[in-house]
């Protein structure tokens, strides 16, 4: 079962004045990757608390996985894309890409978001935007091969397997 951390950025959030609904549709959807939300924070759009949070779930904590949710979009306070790429040491930009093309298909808005994909040691970060349905539809177009990934960047593998669909 893949650890997964999940990070919600939101300033209201963060007071206890807004639900994280985008937090709990993560939760339920990595269950259907054999994930489990072992840990769940709620920050603030400032880019050193998400850094700090980033850095303790894949250090600290151990995650496989970190889904962030929120502050991916153009306004002036949205700065995880900026705090992710400063504590990743590899970036993934296929998984980005990929989320942006399946989200266009449904929305023109979808050119707009900055997500960013990437490593930090053996933990892979992803940043999704910050409402429920787009947070489904982006895990929808990546969701099959996330767990190869987290294989392949644990070394889970020995050879690689032929992969028809590439």
């Amino acid at each position: 079962m893949w650890r997964v951390g999940i990070l919600t950025v939101s300033d209201k959030g963060s007071r206890g004045e807004r639900e994280d609904k985008s937090g709990e549709e993560i939760r339920r959807l990595v269950l259907r990757m054999d994930g489990e939300a072992v840990c769940r924070e709620i920050v603030p759009d400032e880019r050193e608390e998400i850094e700090n949070a980033l850095v303790r779930m894949a250090d600290n904590k151990g995650m496989d996985l970190i889904l962030t949710t929120g502050g991916t979009g153009l306004a002036p306070r949205d700065v995880t894309p900026e705090a992710t790429r400063s504590v990743i040491h590899r970036e993934v930009p296929g998984i980005a890409e990929g989320m942006r093309l399946y989200s266009l298909k449904k929305t023109k808005f979808a050119m707009l978001s900055r997500a960013v994909a990437g490593t930090r040691g053996n933990t892979l970060i992803l940043n999704l935007p910050g409402s429920p349905k787009a947070v489904r539809e982006c895990l929808e177009a990546v969701m099959e091969v996330l767990p190869h990934a987290l294989e392949t960047l644990q070394g889970r593998f020995g050879e690689h397997e032929s992969q028809s669909n590439l």
